[in-house]
């Protein structure tokens, strides 16, 4: 099955990137792919957290959203919004990614559970847990491409968190992501490579790319790794749209090789010596 992934350079603007994200679900359409694939972060990205304010609405009435699930249904393409700012009910704000089917419905929602919260050498600074709060659930749905289970970016770095959703069943790992440069330098590949052997399963990664309107850079480097671990695409730092074929055939042949799955035990706490 064929997929694309959109990596994007989002800027302050949500009407502006609306239309990059509505103009890759059209070409994402044209050019015979099933689903498409989006960042974390893919309708505003704004350290700036006064001026992202004024453009962070309620889910009800967020248009990227809107525009969003408008394509899907007007090109019958699946998407996984990587993730958006949302303001819940209390007021705080939520980083929330979407699966939307083919006739723009949303299947499924899901609130990033680990917030990045770091000092990186170099002088960056960042404290997420600051403006949003973190997720509290797990899913996993059915799309074209298999049974997803989401997550975002930070999230790469709790492997309990992809063993549940690989007990669950997923047979697709997605991580939208806008990775800083130094992290993703020394940690994206190794990281997204150790989630798909581990799982037994693809993962697909679309990221953030570039220097950004609020003076950031992110690392770029979308990739698609497959459950034995090879990169069957890796974006580098362009912005733009790619593709990639996903083979249920080859999960059925690596989990059969290698039935770690099958192997799991439950670990008990260590007794202390």
């Amino acid at each position: 099955m064929r997929i694309a992934l959109l990596q994007m350079t989002s800027g302050i603007d949500p009407a502006a990137n609306a239309r990059v994200l509505s103009t890759a679900i059209a070409d994402a359409s044209e050019g015979g792919a099933s689903m498409l694939f989006t960042p974390e972060m893919s309708g505003l990205l704004d350290r700036d957290r006064t001026r992202a304010a004024e453009r962070i609405a309620p889910e009800s009435s967020d248009t990227v959203l809107h525009a969003v699930c408008e394509a899907a249904a007007a090109h019958g393409m699946w998407v996984h919004l990587g993730s958006l700012a949302v303001r819940c009910e209390d007021g705080r704000l939520a980083n929330r990614g979407f699966v939307i089917d083919g006739s723009g419905e949303i299947r499924a929602r899901y609130d990033k559970i680990h917030l990045f919260d770091m000092d990186l050498p170099g002088g960056e600074s960042w404290r997420e847990s600051a403006a949003y709060a973190p997720g509290e659930a797990t899913v996993v749905v059915e799309t074209p491409a298999g049974l997803l289970g989401p997550t975002i970016c930070y999230d790469l770095r709790f492997p309990d968190l992809y063993r549940t959703l690989s007990d669950a069943g997923a047979t697709i790992l997605s991580v939208p992501a806008a990775f800083t440069r130094p992290t993703g330098a020394a940690h994206w590949h190794l990281l997204l490579g150790a989630r798909a052997v581990e799982a037994g399963a693809f993962v697909i990664a679309a990221a953030q790319t570039g220097v950004h309107e609020d003076g950031r850079a992110t690392y770029g480097h979308s990739l698609v790794v497959d459950p034995w671990g090879e990169v069957l695409l890796d974006m580098g730092e362009e912005a733009g749209l790619a593709f990639a074929e996903i083979e249920p055939a080859t999960l059925a042949d690596v989990r059969a090789r290698l039935p770690a799955l099958q192997h799991r035990r439950p670990i008990p706490a260590p007794s202390r010596a």
